[in-house]
C-alpha cells in the first residue's frame, strides 16, 4: 500500500494563491501597492511588488502599476506564490541531477522514487531537502537561507524535469505562466494496448469516491476541477504503445487517471490498474516476460521529458529536454525486441 505516494501532491494552481478584492464604497484614494499591503494577510511590500512588476495584478481586468489609486468599487485581482510553510526543511545533502542553473531559477531531472516535497510519512529525503541544502552552498548567495520555490510537481514515481525558483521574483514570474497555462510540458507514456490515433482527453477531474488515494475523471463541474491532455503516437509495439502527452491543464495524477480513462492505463502503474497484465496473449511465456518488465520498471511508465518558459529576468523563451531514464529505457528496448522477435 502506497499511502505516501501523492496524497498531499497538489495541482500546479493550488501551488499559489489568487486574490479577488474588492474595494468598499467608501474607500479613500490609495495607491494600489498600499491597498493590498493592507487587505492581504501575511504577505511583505516585497511580494506585493514582485507580482506587480510580474505583471499577475489587474484592477478591473486590466494591468495596474503600484502608483493606481484605488477607488470606490475598484475589482483587485492577484497571484502570489504559496505562503511558506510552517514546518522547518532541513537541508540534506542529497546528489542532485541539475539541467541548469542561473541566478533566478535552476531545472533538475527528477529520479523516481523521490517525493518533491516534505509531506505526510515524507518529511526527509525529498527534493525539496536536497534544493534546501543546495542553495544554501551556492557561493554566489552568501548568507541565504530562503527555501527554493516550487511552481509546480510531478508524481513520486514519476521521472523527468522540474522548474525550480531561486528567489521570490523569479517564483511569481513562473507561477503565473503556469497559471495562464504557457508552459510547454512533453511527458513520455509507455501505456497499455495499441492505440492508432492521437488524441485528447478532457473532463473534470477529482478523488475518487471510493479511494481518496486516486484521481477520477468525471463529466460534472462540481464532482472536479477542467483538465485537458493531448497525446501523440510515437510508437506502437504491439499490446502497449509508446505516446507523448502534452498538458494543457496541470491537476493531480492527470496524465495517469486520464489514460485509465480511455483504457490505456500507463504501463506498471500500481495505482491505476496498469500494474496487471491488460493485453497480450494466454501463453506463460509472455507472462513471465511482461512480469521481468514490471521488475525491471516497478513504477509508472510515465517521465517529464521537455519543459519551456520564457525567463523571468531575459524574458527570452528556453527549452528543455531529457532522455529517459535507464528503467524506462530498458523496458522499452526489451518490448521492441520481443515485437521483433514475434513478427518474424
Amino acid at each position: 500500500m502506497a499511502l505516501d505516494l501523492d496524497i498531499h501532491e497538489q495541482d500546479e494552481q493550488e501551488l499559489f494563491e489568487h486574490y479577488r478584492i474588492e474595494a468598499d464604497k467608501g474607500q479613500a484614494s490609495l495607491r494600489l501597492d498600499k491597498f493590498l499591503m493592507n487587505r492581504v494577510e501575511n504577505t511583505s511590500r516585497s511580494r506585493i511588488q514582485n507580482a506587480i512588476d510580474a505583471e499577475t495584478v489587474f484592477v478591473n481586468g486590466k494591468l495596474a502599476k503600484a502608483s493606481y489609486k484605488i477607488k470606490p468599487l475598484d475589482v483587485v485581482t492577484m497571484v502570489l506564490p504559496d505562503p511558506p510553510r510552517d514546518t522547518e526543511v532541513y537541508p540534506e545533502n542529497i546528489p542532485l541531477d541539475i539541467i541548469y542553473e542561473d541566478d533566478d531559477l535552476l531545472l533538475v531531472n527528477k529520479e523516481a522514487g523521490m517525493v518533491v516535497h516534505p509531506g505526510y510519512n515524507n518529511y526527509t529525503g525529498t527534493l525539496v531537502n536536497a534544493l534546501t541544502y543546495h542553495l544554501t552552498q551556492l557561493p554566489t548567495m552568501p548568507g541565504n537561507t530562503g527555501r527554493p520555490g516550487l511552481v509546480h510537481r510531478i508524481d513520486k514515481d514519476t521521472s523527468g524535469l522540474l522548474v525550480i525558483a531561486k528567489n521570490e521574483w523569479a517564483m511569481t514570474f513562473l507561477a503565473k505562466q503556469f497559471f495562464d497555462h504557457t508552459i510547454n510540458r512533453k511527458y513520455l507514456a509507455l501505456v497499455w494496448g495499441d492505440i492508432t490515433e492521437d488524441g485528447t482527453v478532457s473532463g473534470y477531474i477529482g478523488r475518487n469516491i471510493k479511494d481518496r488515494r486516486i484521481m477520477e475523471l468525471y463529466d460534472d463541474s462540481e464532482k472536479g476541477k477542467w483538465s485537458v491532455t493531448h497525446y501523440t503516437v510515437l510508437e506502437r509495439l504491439g499490446y502497449v504503445t509508446l505516446i507523448a502527452c502534452a498538458l494543457e491543464t496541470g491537476r493531480t495524477h492527470q496524465i495517469r487517471a486520464h489514460l485509465k480513462s480511455i483504457g490505456h492505463p500507463l504501463f506498471s502503474d500500481e495505482s491505476y490498474g496498469g500494474d496487471k497484465i491488460l493485453k497480450g496473449t494466454v501463453f506463460n511465456k509472455y507472462k513471465q516476460f511482461v512480469n521481468n518488465c514490471f521488475e525491471l520498471l516497478p513504477r509508472q511508465a510515465l517521465h517529464a521529458e521537455s519543459l519551456g518558459f520564457i525567463h523571468p529576468r531575459t524574458k527570452e523563451y528556453m527549452h528543455f529536454a531529457t532522455p529517459l531514464p535507464a528503467d524506462f529505457q530498458a523496458v522499452l528496448e526489451k518490448w521492441r525486441s520481443y515485437i521483433a522477435s514475434t513478427d518474424r
